[in-house]
């Protein structure tokens, strides 16, 4: 057989590959898109609340907590 032949019976000879992908669900833990997004949001809320008691007090948050 010639090296045509022998590629041609190669292709006829290989398995099936899925035509659809599985609908897997997102792991709940770990790094995924829902914990990253949700721990992002944490973040913001205690920035904002960071600013607020920054504002209200008239002292920085290290002061407030008396840490300086």
């Amino acid at each position: 057989m010639d090296g045509d032949a022998l590629r041609t019976q190669h292709l006829m000879t290989e398995t099936p590959q899925p035509t659809t992908t599985p609908n897997l669900q997102e792991p709940k833990f770990g790094f995924n898109s829902y914990s990253e997004r949700l721990n992002g949001r944490a973040a913001m809320i205690g920035f904002v609340i960071t600013l607020a008691i920054e504002y209200f007090t008239k002292q920085g948050l290290l002061a407030w907590l008396g840490l300086s």
